[in-house]
């Protein structure tokens, strides 16, 4: 048996995340310590296969050859499936009951790249999951060997239409109506998914048949793809990267303009006068939409998202339980709870039978289905959740982020505190969360309250308190 050497010496802090694995290419993240993530998967998870998908940056290829390699050599099967979404690999892992790896920096620069993992069934893994043990067994060259048999590495291209199928099964398609839709890919993996979910095409592998076409006309901006991003950043959560898209709804008198991150797990949304809407809006009106489909259902919102969540969520008649922030922990409570759908406001939609996993796929159609039914513009059809001024997340990098919340937190003893995930202040007409990042010295402020007045003054406020830099 052959015996790997040690990844270079590498800080790898930098690279193992709280929710997966990214790093600049190949300085932080090369194949030899992707060959070694792939070996200690095996070793740590005791899969007998793994579904490997990639996204189109140069160095998605390699990375996920060698993590592949890493596999085989421990005597587990690999199953490359090429170009795809972050929740293709998810449906793959649910659907063919397989662990799950896939290779994306998501909405980070070209020169990222990095690995996000689950277990069979989707199940997710994050640093109290599996994770913190995988840095340790490749930090230490384990395991040390090559298993005894050499596992297979196949390629298989036969799942993106049965993806697309399982996307469009969230909705009634019988129900829609004609609307013009304007997708922003950013020249990322949206490119490769959405035409074969809108149907009308075969897959762009050639592989299974066509599927009906959806009655929507799609104007595409940027899909081809293309890792270096050529026309601007593929992350959505910023607006200067939605100014395309804004432009382009108004020029094609569009219904809806939808936004996707480079890896496709994310959707933002922009309405026909050209407005960015706000992803607490969204969740309310999926959450509204999902509880009318199951009477009384639990639906899952993080901390940082609008009270027009809960709010809605409880006018619906479903029962609301607020999580942290991350989709480790979405994901668990919607385990323990069979919570039949969950939201963040960094605009990610999970839903308990996508294996619980999120999907920006899934809420852009289950958003047109409602705006289908409905008959008027997507402006009027979401004014009525649209009553609360927040903030955005403003990041401050600062020396020590522990002592800047017990300062923040000392300031406002006289108001409900909440320490679930950072500081939590509640004032009732107005709240903020203040947290750290989990990878940098940073804090992430969130403020709301019911006018942009009343938002202004807490935001200054509060930001007077943390000082440090614009980050």
């Amino acid at each position: 048996m052959s015996q790997p050497s040690k990844p270079g010496q590498r800080d790898l802090d930098k690279v193992f995340k709280a929710y997966d694995i990214r790093g600049t290419v190949p300085d932080q993240l090369d194949e030899d310590l992707v060959r070694a993530i792939g070996r200690a998967f095996v070793a740590r998870f005791k899969v007998p296969s793994v579904i490997i998908g990639q996204d189109m940056r140069p160095s998605s290829e390699p990375l996920a050859a060698a993590f592949a390699e890493g596999v085989a050599s421990q005597g587990a099967d690999a199953v490359r499936i090429g170009l795809c979404s972050t929740d293709m690999v998810y449906f793959a892992a649910g659907h063919l009951d397989m662990a799950g790896v896939m290779f994306t920096a998501s909405h980070n620069p070209a020169r990222y790249n990095g690995i996000k993992l689950c277990k069979a069934g989707a199940v997710p893994i994050g640093q109290d999951s599996g994770l913190r043990d995988l840095r340790r067994m490749v930090e230490a060259g384990e395991p040390a060997g090559d298993a005894p048999r050499r596992g297979t590495v196949t390629h298989r291209d036969d799942l993106l239409a049965a993806y697309a199928a399982h996307v469009r099964s969230f909705i009634d398609t019988s129900a829609l109506r004609p609307l013009t839709v304007v997708a922003d890919a950013g020249n990322g993996m949206a490119g490769h998914v959405l035409p074969t979910i809108f149907g009308g095409s075969k897959p762009a592998t050639g592989a299974g048949p066509a599927v009906a076409p959806l009655p929507f006309e799609l104007i595409p901006l940027y899909f081809e793809l293309d890792g270096t991003f050529p026309n601007h950043p593929a992350n959505p959560i910023e607006p200067e990267n939605l100014v395309d898209l804004q432009r382009a709804v108004i020029e094609h008198g569009a219904d809806v303009g939808l936004a996707f991150d480079g890896d496709a797990d994310r959707v933002f949304l922009v309405d026909e006068r050209g407005a960015i809407v706000s992803a607490s809006l969204v969740g309310a009106l999926v959450a509204q939409t999902m509880i009318a489909r199951e009477p009384g259902a639990t639906v899952l919102y993080n901390l940082i998202c609008s009270k027009v969540v809960p709010e809605t969520i409880i006018a619906a008649g479903g029962t609301a339980i607020r999580t942290r922030v991350g989709h480790s922990f979405i994901k668990q409570v919607m385990a323990e709870t069979g919570a039949m759908f969950g939201c963040e406001h960094s605009a990610h939609y999970y839903f308990r039978d996508n294996y619980r996993a999120d999907s920006g796929l899934i809420a852009a159609l289950v958003v047109l289905d409602v705006l289908s039914r409905a008959g008027r513009p997507l402006s009027q059809v979401l004014a009525p959740y649209d009553r609360y001024a927040d903030s955005g997340e403003i990041n401050r990098r600062v020396d020590d982020p522990g002592k800047v919340i017990e300062r923040v937190a000392e300031a406002y003893a006289d108001q409900p505190r909440d320490w679930t995930d950072g500081l939590t202040v509640d004032a009732g007409p107005w709240w903020f969360n203040l947290r750290p990042s989990n990878t940098e010295p940073l804090l992430r402020l969130n403020v709301e309250a019911p006018t942009r007045t009343e938002m202004e003054r807490v935001r200054d406020e509060v930001l007077d308190l943390v000082g440090g830099d614009p980050a």
